[in-house]
């Protein structure tokens, strides 16, 4: 972990983000952090100072909450130095990783070290960590808490992973009253097993199928459960990728009731639907599934009357042999969405389609993201905040090639696709993010 102090420079446009609406501005960067917003022709003096192109926005850089690294432990999936430089490429400055898939998972301060010493010498964005809520963890959360987790992460169905396994309802309520005596967060992957188990099994290579194997109704079950636990307890909990709009209406119900939840949907559930994706084609296959077209015009509809809170890329990344497993059958293949450095691009694909400009965009994916988590530093351009930036082309598109991507594994469902938007350059506590990047920090909640 880098400790050297970045330079100071400005960076003017024609266009940055300051309180939701674009406006000339020249950005001044002293010590990693933003120390003044001026008029964009300002004279100043400073050495680096760098104008943006007409076509160029500058904006925060992207908080993706929701990101699996795998590394140590399943570092052939995934890694550090990949998944940083991923998101770098993608316009995002700040990741806080998942405790699964790697091994250990982060449920105990040791795991967490480790964790934190894979992490430090090879991350050229900041990454936290969140820890895990796991039934041999209940009862030991408050030392992770005190090491700065963000937050515990768990299941309330079997994880894919032996050594993740899930709750209970009983230890969901457990665990959110564990949590909420110190006012942690809870976030919670909401699929109910018992209606999976009821739900018919995959029929290899069928699309249709796998989505009738883990039908809406589990997440609304699961979800019901969750709402259960933060009204006995008063605590905070967040629904991990909501794919089924089925639940949005126990959701609102919830939060008029005062009870403190939030959600969040992925890139994929808004640009993917399950009638366009060919059966064998387990690139698509995660958990909750994709689902049909109408389902995922709500999600966008609940996205912009406020009921979902966030987009997170759910970034799950495997090796190709586990990704194609069983040539197209999707009950073998691994399940997870590669995403990370294309996240950011496909959401503001689909809402650009839509007629919703990017300042909302940008709340979705980095001033509430940042929210959630706690860093009031990260997320918007202002006095005081971490230098965090993007030069942005909006308009520009490309097509999608898997084998280009920094991913670790080239393997991804937005292969092949046209999106809208090239990031020019991305700045890390004022940092130019290059490929002889010094590293990024390590981040602890509070």
């Amino acid at each position: 972990m880098s400790h050297d102090i970045a330079p100071s420079r400005v960076i003017r446009s024609s266009r940055v983000l300051i309180d939701g609406e674009f406006r000339p501005a020249a950005v001044v960067v002293e010590g990693g952090r933003i120390a003044a917003i001026e008029a964009v022709d300002a004279r100043l003096d400073i050495a680096d100072d760098i104008t943006l192109g007409d076509e160029q926005v500058l904006i925060p850089g992207i908080v993706d909450s929701h990101v699996h690294v795998n590394e140590p432990g399943r570092t052939e999936w995934e890694g550090f130095t990949t998944a940083t430089r991923a998101a770098a490429r993608g316009g995002v400055t700040t990741i806080v990783d998942m405790p699964l898939n790697s091994i250990p998972p982060t449920t105990t301060v040791e795991a967490l070290d480790l964790k934190r010493a894979a992490a430090a010498p090879q991350s050229v964005v900041d990454v936290g960590f969140w820890g895990g809520a796991i039934p041999s963890s209940l009862g030991a959360l408050e030392p992770l808490h005190d090491a700065g987790v963000f937050g515990f992460k768990c299941f309330l169905s079997p994880s894919g992973v032996d050594e993740f396994p899930h709750l209970s309802t009983e230890q969901l309520h457990a665990a959110m009253a564990e949590i909420a005596a110190f006012d942690g967060l809870l976030i919670v992957h909401a699929e109910d097993p018992a209606t999976l188990d009821a739900s018919p099994a995959p029929e290899g290579t069928s699309y249709g199928a796998f989505v009738r194997s883990r039908p809406e109704a589990s997440e609304q079950s699961a979800i019901g459960h969750v709402i259960d636990a933060v009204r006995a307890t008063g605590g905070r909990a967040h629904i991990l990728h909501l794919s089924s709009a089925a639940a949005l209406e126990q959701i609102k119900a919830a939060k008029a009731e005062g009870l403190r939840i939030t959600v969040e949907t992925c890139p994929h559930y808004l640009s993917f639907d399950e009638e366009s994706i060919p059966d064998g084609a387990t690139q698509y296959k995660c958990c909750p599934p994709i689902r049909d077209a109408h389902n995922q015009e709500l999600l966008w509809e609940a996205l912009v009357d406020g009921t979902i809170d966030i987009v997170a890329s759910d970034h799950s990344p495997s090796t190709a042999a586990l990704k194609f497993a069983g040539d197209g059958d999707f009950d073998l293949a691994w399940g997870g969405i590669s995403g990370l450095e294309l996240s950011f691009r496909a959401v503001w694909t689909g809402a650009a389609r839509r007629g919703i400009a990017l300042p909302q965009v940008l709340q979705w994916m980095s001033t509430g993201t940042a929210d959630l988590v706690g860093l009031s530093s990260k997320g918007r351009i202002a006095v005081g905040a971490d230098a965090d930036l993007v030069a942005f082309d909006p308009d520009a598109t490309f097509t999608v090639d898997a084998t280009a991507l920094a991913h670790k594994n080239p393997v991804s469902a937005f292969d092949g696709s046209e999106l809208r938007g090239r990031v020019a350059a991305t700045w890390v506590a004022g940092r130019l993010v290059d490929e002889d990047a010094q590293p990024a920090r390590l981040l602890r909640r509070g």
